[in-house]
């Protein structure tokens, strides 16, 4: 009995030292080339779960030992790549509108007036028309667009198309009557009204701050209150099946969203990815206690719905010519762009937030705006000491040399997303001129400087695919492909390092790094298998990848073709 005894407890340490637990799995994951994005274990063969938890990674033999017949759901994956889930650290993320005009990659501006025509003869006058995502540069004739493109055909409802950034708005001369914009309309600080250089009269364009005078005038759609829940409800279902279909099982809302919303959700047992919402940056120390009682009903240390940060913007985008740059724009002398908050305000916003303990994300795009961002955040550690604060720069689009290596000597993230770089590669150079393009999208120089970088989208802006960014961040080539080695390739980066700024990074960014982003023993069972190997395939194949399965906390929320 005793050399039984003994024995048993040498095969359970046995078990132990391999990683291998005596538990059986709810399920597993076999016949898998896994990327685990964990240093200690770069690749495995199969994963177990358990729960909401990874139990065990290891080889196929080993993990095939933790199957129950008849209880274990057991996905072989023939040799396909698993990843960790994806995490988008910047996400604005929320219900979709099936009436919202998408007008994303438009290169024929008639285009924006047969479908504003379209959506007008489906609503009732005074009934608001919305959409968005033109790009002004991939017009045939790269001008900006005007009201006459859409004032013709909207003569009685108001329209408000968004640019591509969201930092500049085209509406009609009905929006323009209903705001009480005129010629004789000053620019309010930190915003433009574009005026035709010879009537002086209103474009149409409205930039930045200057969107914060608009008024619609619009009448309100005749629904319900059971219609409009029911239609936010779909929105929201929309909003997640898209998340779950592209391998999404994470993303971070800076603000401007619902958590009862997504508390329902749950409840009905339709939250499918994991939300942190943030809240606007603010130096009101009454809001700031509040936020605080918000952070203690969704703490950090929950897994699905969570605080986030609290988000500012420093400045625009360089699309729109309003980044905040030390140098005047090349291809418009005349301005060198728009700090939406003066640094002195931004500073003591920086301050009293990083006192309480709050993580801050500051939107800059401009090289004077993340150097302002980067003197802000570093007077409060001054002021405030030292800590684990984990401050954000998101976007971090364009950099001085100079200010490259303070991300990692001063602990801020650089919130990025690649995709941006292959958008407006096409006009960046145009805007501010090979030099200063050197420090844009400068995602390796970030890395090897020690900074640690979390990936997103910046979805609505770009579409929600990671398969995008990956591409973006491995090619800096435009979406359609093109000769030589990219946009300054000396940025490219390997694509597991990709994949790692897009989970594990993403991770870090949120504190959570400790139980999600990798693949391994104790982690939240997040992950994604692909029809692809990325690792491997050329690179006009990352587009064209598709997500298999999408397991969110042990549970699989998509199947590619159910």
């Amino acid at each position: 009995m005793k050399a039984l005894i003994i024995s048993l407890s040498t095969a359970i340490m046995i078990l132990s030292s391999s990683g291998i637990q005596k538990e059986k799995a709810d399920m597993v994951i076999i016949n898998a080339k896994v990327l685990t994005i964990d240093k200690d274990r770069p690749s495995a063969q199969a994963v177990a779960i358990r729960g909401e938890i990874i139990i065990a990674v290891g080889t196929t033999s080993e993990i095939s030992s933790l199957i129950e017949k008849g209880s274990t759901k057991v996905i072989d994956a023939g040799g396909r790549l698993v990843i960790p889930g994806f995490n988008d650290a910047h996400v604005h993320f929320g219900p979709l509108d099936p009436d919202y005009i998408e007008l994303r990659y438009t290169t024929d501006p008639s285009v924006i007036t047969k479908k504003v025509k379209e959506q007008v003869a489906r609503s009732k006058p005074g009934q608001l028309i919305e959409g968005g995502h033109w790009e002004h540069e991939m017009f045939i004739d790269k001008k900006w667009p005007t009201k006459e493109l859409i004032d013709k055909v909207s003569p009685d409802n108001p329209v408000v198309l968004s640019r591509a950034d969201g930092h500049s708005v085209l509406v009609n001369s009905y929006v323009l009557r209903a705001s009480g914009i005129s010629k004789n309309t000053p620019d309010p600080f930190g915003g433009v009204i574009q005026k035709d250089a010879v009537t002086g009269e209103p474009t149409g364009i409205i930039k930045e701050n200057a969107e914060d005078i608009i008024k619609t005038g619009a009448v309100k759609p005749e629904r319900t209150p059971e219609e409009e829940n029911n239609r936010q409800w779909q929105g929201y279902l929309l909003a997640l099946k898209e998340a779950r279909e592209y391998g999404v099982t994470s993303v971070q809302i800076p603000g401007a969203a619902d958590f009862g919303a997504y508390e329902k959700l749950q409840k009905a047992g339709e939250l499918t990815c994991r939300i942190d919402i943030g809240k606007a940056l603010t130096a009101d120390t009454l809001l700031l206690k509040k936020y605080l009682e918000l952070e203690k009903l969704y703490p950090r240390e929950g897994n699905w719905i969570r605080f986030g940060y609290l988000k500012a913007f420093m400045d625009g985008t360089i699309g729109s010519g309003t980044a905040l740059m030390f140098e005047p724009f090349t291809d418009n002398p005349s301005t060198s762009g728009l700090a939406l908050v003066p640094y002195k305000e931004m500073e003591k916003m920086i301050i009293a937030a990083d006192k309480l303990g709050f993580q801050i994300g500051v939107h800059a795009i401009g090289d004077k705006g993340n150097n302002w961002v980067l003197n802000a955040y570093e007077k409060a550690e001054k002021v405030n000491g030292k800590h684990d604060s984990r401050h954000r720069i998101e976007h971090a689009q364009t950099l001085q040399p100079s200010d490259i290596p303070r991300f990692a000597m001063l602990g801020i993230i650089a919130s990025m997303q690649p995709t941006h770089c292959i958008s407006d590669k096409k006009f960046c150079e145009k805007r501010i001129g090979p030099e200063r393009a050197k420090g844009a999208y400068a995602w390796k120089s970030l890395a090897d400087a020690g900074a640690i970088l979390a990936f997103g989208t910046d979805y609505q802006v770009e579409p929600l695919n990671p398969m995008e960014g990956l591409y973006a961040a491995v090619t800096r080539k435009d979406r359609l492909g093109e000769d030589g080695e990219g946009w300054h390739p000396e940025q490219k980066i390997k694509m597991d390092k990709a994949i790692k700024f897009y989970t594990l990074g993403s991770a870090y960014s949120q504190f959570m790094e400790d139980r999600k982003g990798m693949i391994k023993k104790g982690f939240l069972a997040d992950i994604v298998i692909v029809d692809k190997d990325l690792l491997t395939i050329p690179v006009n194949e990352i587009m064209k990848t598709k997500v298999d399965y999408t397991i969110t906390g042990g549970k699989v929320v998509y199947v590619s073709g159910r």
